[in-house]
């Protein structure tokens, strides 16, 4: 019999899964051994599930890793958090160095052989465990009375094969725990509907028997099951409506609206606030420990780290690497979807070419003043000298303009190590993301038992799904845009007292010739402009939390990837500064000011006619900034080996076959 690759009938791991209400975690986990003697009392299934948490609550991940490969299939970069790195697979964000990744380029094929990574959504093992769970754990007890373990086995169940389903397209719908032997190894491709209505079906037992508790970071409960489906049905509704499958999406999108609802009428969650600042929403993204300690009421699911028993790197890799090696820089296309603190873009008028300028936007010819006068989650999201990590001296550990004045940031397309000079503040496009960033000395040396939280499911997120379904459904109203978008506006920073007209409103959508104009180029299909400002304040709000890439997909957006990425304009103003200056008072201020060494155009950076840097220039297929575009990316390709062990598979559309 030949042998199917994507099972695996032993393995063995130690989860180190930790939480705020984390004694069930503590335990170690035993893996599923030989059918018929593992599940002999209760207390064995809560242990076994114990194991599954560590692959798919994956947080900002385990210890001491930085080779970090995305779940949906996109991101194999050397990184930390998937989270936060899963963006460079995306038009938010540029990655380090002369060229991308080889799926960024266009060069990727189908490989021979599936990855063994738990996170590759060809892998079939995690699904084994759970798979093993079901069709099990009544061997010990009343099944009525177990259920809840069901529960949890169910949730997990759904949520892989939304992510294979994402990635892959339709597979093999398997409810066994297969070896050699089983005729199911070689089954043809699951139809997408009958996946759809299974995965529904998971996630509604999910929810009908999971607990109703409020603990964010302990066992699944209700309302993250809740979260999933209603995350999972706006993905599969968009993606029929989109791609024009044929299929039926407004019950989805109903389905989605009902399960936001849900949440949302509890009045349980709020968006995080802390009435002591002005920067909620980047403090948000810094927190240590559980939610709830925090007063933090926003988070649905966390990961959370006590830095003994579990920790992870992120703080170092997002923070103390992020010099040359790890760097990633926000581009210009990006900055250019944030509003104006008066809630109008910055082109108000005009067309392609002859542009109108908001009076608001700077535009790129200063000091990064471009970042000024926008949208407030702009500067929580991206660095302006004289913020955050530009105000950060690590050797000393000191956090603030007075202490340690403005550390400019080191603009390179390098990818190895840097001087001190160089270190801590580097990036790619000259915009240097802080979001996530923590000026935490004592946390980053901690490595690999930082202890930054991973919000995986948060409130927010929860009110963007709700507003899109509702516009996707035409149901969308005044009420419906105060509890949503103009909530996140508000605690974004928003002065809706200054600008009353910033408040989103059916009778008040800003025109945006530049969104609109990229729109009718890169789609092919009409966006109403309230569905558009919905997609821009999910990509604002949701910047660098990894689902930027699976928006695209959905939305059938993949050719806004060929926007040209830019970096910021080297001005002659600049590039005085970048003249190998260190550690000077600025007359003008009295405050330190120190530059990395001086930035050779033509060499150190490479710009367009405009003078804007441009990214990957080693690249053959990135011109100026233009990464190509092939709509076979909106699958990923089955491996090669798995076509020929299984004759009953077919390959994606565009992907490299077999020969049959």
């Amino acid at each position: 019999m030949k042998k199917y690759s994507f099972i695996l009938l032993s393995f063995v791991f130690i989860s180190v899964f930790s939480s705020c209400n984390d004694e069930f975690m503590q335990r170690d986990p035993i893996d599923d051994m030989a059918d018929g003697t593992f599940f002999v009392k209760e207390a064995d299934l809560p242990l076994y599930l114990d194991g599954l948490y560590r692959y798919y609550i994956y947080g900002h991940g385990i210890g001491g890793t930085n080779n970090t490969s995305h779940d949906k299939g996109f991101l194999a970069v050397k990184a930390g958090s998937q989270i936060i790195f899963g963006d460079a697979f995306s038009d938010n964000a540029v990655y380090a160095g002369t060229s991308p990744d080889t799926k960024l380029q266009g060069t990727y094929d189908a490989p021979n052989t599936a990855s063994k990574n738990f996170d590759n959504p060809w892998n079939w093992k995690k699904l084994r465990k759970v798979n093993y769970f079901l069709n099990h754990y009544k061997e010990v007890g009343d099944p009525e009375l177990l259920k809840g373990y069901a529960a949890e086995a169910y949730f997990f169940k759904a949520w892989d094969y939304y992510i294979k389903l994402l990635a892959l397209g339709e597979v093999p719908w398997i409810d066994k725990e297969l070896d050699t032997e089983s005729e199911e190894m070689y089954g043809p491709r699951t139809p997408r509907k009958e996946i759809v209505e299974n995965i529904l079906e998971c996630l509604d037992f999910a929810i009908a028997n999971l607990d109703d508790n409020e603990n964010s970071c302990g066992r699944i409960n209700k309302d993250m099951a809740g979260f999933l489906k209603a995350r999972f049905c706006l993905f599969e509704g968009t993606f029929r409506k989109y791609h024009k499958l044929g299929l039926e999406y407004d019950d989805l999108f109903r389905q989605s609206r009902d399960a936001a609802k849900a949440i949302i009428d509890k009045g349980k969650y709020e968006l995080y606030r802390n009435p002591a600042v002005k920067d909620s929403y980047w403090q948000l993204f810094v927190q240590k420990g559980a939610p709830e300690a925090e007063n933090n009421n926003e988070t649905i699911l966390a990961r959370v780290y006590d830095g003994v028993k579990l920790g992870n790197d992120n703080p170092r890799y997002w923070g103390f690497n992020n010099h040359t090696r790890y760097c990633m820089g926000a581009t210009t296309a990006m900055l250019e979807d944030y509003l104006c603190e008066d809630g109008k873009p910055v082109y108000t008028g005009g067309s392609p070419g002859n542009y109108e300028k908001n009076p608001l936007f700077k535009g790129y010819d200063g000091m990064w003043e471009e970042l000024d006068n926008r949208d407030p989650r702009l500067r929580q999201t991206v660095c302006k000298p004289g913020e955050y990590a530009s105000i950060f001296d690590y050797a000393n550990g000191t956090y603030g303009l007075e202490q340690t004045g403005i550390i400019y940031p080191m603009v390179t397309y390098a990818t190895g190590g840097g001087s001190p000079v160089k270190m801590y503040n580097s990036t790619v496009t000259g915009y240097r993301f802080i979001k996530h960033w923590m000026p935490d000395k004592a946390n980053w040396e901690a490595n690999p038992n930082g202890v930054q939280t991973a919000h995986m499911f948060r409130y927010g997120e929860l009110l963007l799904i709700y507003a899109e379904a509702k516009a996707e459904l035409n149901e969308l109203t005044n009420e419906d845009l105060a509890i949503t978008v103009n909530k996140l506006r508000e605690r974004a920073g928003y002065d809706f007292s200054k600008y009353p007209n910033a408040r989103l409103t059916l009778s008040n959508i800003p025109d945006d010739p530049r969104l609109d104009a990229i729109y009718a180029e890169k789609l092919d299909y009409s966006v109403s402009p309230v569905l558009r400002e919905i997609r821009r304040e999910r990509r604002v709000e949701m910047m660098m939390e990894g689902m930027r890439y699976e928006d695209l997909i959905r939305w059938k957006a993949g050719k806004l990837f060929t926007v040209p990425a830019r970096g910021m304009k080297m001005t002659e103003e600049k590039i005085a500064l970048y003249d190998n200056r260190i550690d000077k008072v600025n007359p003008a201020t009295g405050i330190k000011e120190t530059a990395v060494p001086k930035i050779q155009i033509g060499n150190d950076v490479i710009v367009d006619n405009e003078r804007f840097i441009i990214p990957y220039p080693m690249s053959p297929t990135i011109i100026n900034g233009v990464h190509p575009w092939n709509d076979k990316r909106y699958y990923y390709p089955i491996p090669l080996n798995e076509l020929l062990l299984n004759p009953n598979l077919t390959q994606n559309p565009g992907w490299k076959d077999i020969n049959r």
